[in-house]
């Protein structure tokens, strides 16, 4: 259920972004805002598996996994921009 809230509130802001709701001003502080909020995220993660006993000792076992997974996720969300830019009317097809 959690997955669906996040989905809608992504589509309420790809929404908000393609009607250019955003004021000029904050829209250029959005970048840094992404770029903080993306490192404070990894930070945490990378914080939480330090931490993890079962996790070190096993990453051996679960790296494949990991690797597969994160490849999948990449893809497929480099596919959902691409198809939602395209239905969000980002295209200029001049």
């Amino acid at each position: 259920m959690q997955i669906i809230l996040y989905l809608i509130i992504m589509i309420i802001g790809a929404f908000i972004g393609s009607r250019g709701f955003i004021p000029k001003k904050v829209d250029d502080k959005l970048s840094s805002l992404q770029t903080f909020c993306l490192l404070f995220l990894l930070a945490v993660m990378g914080y939480k598996i330090g931490i993890n006993n079962d996790i070190l000792s096993n990453f051996h076992r679960i790296g494949f996994k990991a690797f597969f997974i994160a490849a999948l996720c990449i893809a497929f969300s480099i596919i959902f921009v691409k198809v939602s830019y395209g239905i969000l009317g980002g295209r200029d097809d001049n």
